[in-house]
C-alpha cells in the first residue's frame, strides 16, 4: 500500500496513541505493524511504555485483538493499555426500539391507562375501562373493556389476552368487529391484529407466523 501510512503513532502524556487505518486488509495491517515494530525496535527501548490503540471505524473480535497485542509483546517493554473502536454511526432510518411497560393491577371502569410503547398488564381490563397504547398490548388476564394498540398508526401492533372478551378493540385506525364476534370458549391466550386491513383474531402461539422478527424488548 503506497500513499499515507496505515500505522500512525503519537507521543502523548501517558505513553503511545497506534492510530490504525480502518479501511485496509486487517493482515496487512498486522504485518505493517511488525514491520514498523522491527524497524524501529531501537526507538521503543527502555522503560515500560504504555500503549493505547485507535481502530477508528474497525471492529475487531477478542481473537484478533489478542494478535494484535501479541505483535506487540514482542517488543517486552510494550505494555497495551486499551484497545478502542469509533462507536457505530446510527442508522438515521432505524426506528428506536420501544419500551416495554409493565404494570399489575385491575383497570377499573372510567379509568383509562396510556403508554408510549408496549404495555404488559397483568391483571384485568374490566368493562368501562381502556388502555391506549403506541405499540402493543398484552394483557395477562381477562380484556373485558377497550383496548387501542398502535395509536400513532402502527397498524403492525397487536392486543394480546389471556381471556379475549373486549367491549371495544382497535389497531390503528381500524376499529374491530362487534363484540359478540370476540366469544370464544377455547382456553388458549389469542391475539388481534390487522389483516389486508381487517381485524383477525388468532391463538398467541401463532405469532411467529405473523410476524417473521422477534421483538425484542428494552427497559423491563
Amino acid at each position: 500500500m503506497t500513499g499515507k501510512s496505515i500505522i500512525t503513532i503519537k507521543g502523548v502524556k501517558e505513553g503511545l496513541v497506534f492510530q490504525l487505518d480502518d479501511q485496509c486488509d486487517f493482515v496487512e495491517l498486522l504485518d505493517e505493524l511488525s514491520a514498523k515494530l522491527d524497524k524501529h525496535g531501537q526507538q521503543f527501548n527502555g522503560p515500560i511504555v504504555h500503549i493505547f490503540i485507535k481502530l477508528g471505524a474497525r471492529q475487531l473480535s477478542e481473537e484478533d485483538k489478542e494478535r494484535l497485542k501479541a505483535i506487540l509483546r514482542k517488543q517486552g517493554n510494550l505494555l497495551v493499555q486499551s484497545i478502542e473502536s469509533d462507536p457505530p454511526e446510527a442508522d438515521p432510518d432505524a426506528k428506536p426500539a420501544a419500551h416495554l411497560h409493565t404494570m399489575t393491577g385491575i383497570i377499573r371502569s372510567g379509568q383509562t391507562v396510556e403508554y408510549e410503547g408496549h404495555l404488559l398488564l397483568i391483571g384485568d381490563v374490566n368493562p368501562g375501562g381502556t388502555i391506549r397504547c403506541s405499540g402493543d398490548v398484552y394483557v395477562l388476564g381477562a380484556l373485558r373493556g377497550s383496548v387501542h394498540a398502535g395509536t400513532q398508526g402502527n397498524a403492525e401492533a397487536i392486543i394480546a389476552a389471556s381471556l379475549m372478551r373486549p367491549t371495544q378493540l382497535r389497531i390503528a385506525d381500524i376499529i374491530s368487529r362487534p363484540p359478540d364476534e370476540w366469544a370464544s370458549a377455547e382456553p388458549w391466550m389469542e391475539y388481534a391484529f390487522l389483516n389486508e386491513g381487517k381485524m383477525s383474531i388468532d391463538k398467541l402461539s401463532g405469532l411467529g407466523r405473523h410476524r417473521k422478527e422477534v421483538m425484542l424488548f428494552k427497559g423491563v
